[in-house]
């Protein structure tokens, strides 16, 4: 005869209808409040289930610290220093003191992060980053995060849903969009598409958008590179070296943008007059280039403050899903093209 498993907290969740965050601050001592209701419905559900809590998972519970864990692809890169600032800017206004870890973009390197952050007993977790194609990494990282959860600590992530918790989620595809529908009504027609590491699916998304608001005698020249700076540049030497030149090209993040237009102001290529160039994020440094960058802006501030925010926040009916628009910025690299 087959031996029934024991209840989960997260059987207790559904049951009752609550997160596993929530489960767990009834049933394991935790100080952070739950409504008396909220707080029945759960232990009803757990008698039902006959579910026994974990001793450990109470002590946690009991003791967590006001300390939040930030992890971050790249902590160099403006795009995530002006998330991490919005972070810090909102934990210092909360009292809450945050751990950065450098993780890169490999889910496996965040897994090994969290289990040294372990020890520091976190309130919450923000994993901020898109998210990849590594479908087995990914769940390695979920299994991780809903452990997490299970002890009481909130996740939120900044990019991509799939992962446990709550989610800040950018309109990459939108603003991509935005942008190929604004490089088409100057008159472009011959593009070139500049796209970070094919694994990570915020380049995908961007590109995406991109490539399904474009006509439909639209000519597209695909060029890879790396997510940095030195990766634009030598995707600007490649465009050099080939047949022709496009009239505009897109560009999946301003770091790369500022290499890519180096190369082409090196190679004697006037921007915009022989080329347009448009990017992504709206970093503070392309305000300031010669000529400053068109380009699609992110709140990234903001979007650290909301995930902190996020984090924070202990109502049930609080949402999983924070959306935040992206803005087309028209600056001085995009004009249309010379007949």
């Amino acid at each position: 005869m087959e031996r029934k498993q024991p209840a989960r907290l997260a059987d207790v969740a559904r049951a009752a209808g609550v997160s596993v965050a929530t489960a767990s601050r009834v049933l394991n001592g935790s100080p952070h409040r739950v409504s008396d209701q909220l707080s029945e419905r759960v232990r009803e559900a757990a008698r039902r289930l006959r579910y026994a809590p974990n001793v450990g998972a109470q002590v946690l519970a009991r003791a967590t610290s006001q300390t939040v864990a930030l992890l971050l692809h790249d902590v160099t890169d403006p795009y995530f220093g002006q998330i991490a600032g919005g972070v810090l800017a909102e934990a210092a206004r909360r009292n809450v003191r945050v751990l950065i870890a450098d993780t890169g973009i490999d889910p496996d390197s965040e897994v090994q992060h969290l289990d040294s952050l372990r020890g520091y007993r976190p309130r919450a977790v923000i994993v901020a980053g898109s998210r990849t194609t590594d479908k087995a990494a990914e769940q390695r990282l979920s299994e991780h995060l809903s452990d997490l959860l299970e002890l009481g600590a909130t996740v939120v992530s900044v990019g991509q849903p799939g992962l446990p918790g709550r989610v800040v989620r950018p309109a990459n595809r939108e603003g991509a969009a935005g942008l190929a529908r604004h490089l088409s009504e100057l008159g472009h027609r011959r593009f070139a598409v500049v796209a970070g590491p094919e694994q990570l699916q915020v380049v995908r998304e961007r590109r995406e958008g991109f490539l399904s608001a474009l006509p439909e005698d639209a000519e597209v020249v695909h060029v890879p590179a790396e997510f940095t700076r030195d990766g634009g540049y030598q995707a600007g030497r490649r465009l050099l070296d080939g047949e022709r030149l496009p009239t505009a090209v897109f560009v999946t993040s301003d770091v790369q943008a500022t290499g890519l237009c180096t190369a082409l102001r090196e190679g004697g290529v006037a921007i915009p007059e022989q080329v347009s160039v448009a990017g992504f994020d709206d970093i503070p440094i392309v305000r300031d280039l010669t000529p400053s960058l068109t380009t699609v802006a992110l709140p990234l501030h903001d979007m650290g403050v909301r995930a902190l925010e996020a984090a924070l926040v202990e109502e049930e009916d609080y949402p999983e899903e924070l959306s935040v628009d992206a803005e087309l910025i028209e600056r001085d690299s995009t004009a249309p093209p010379r007949a």
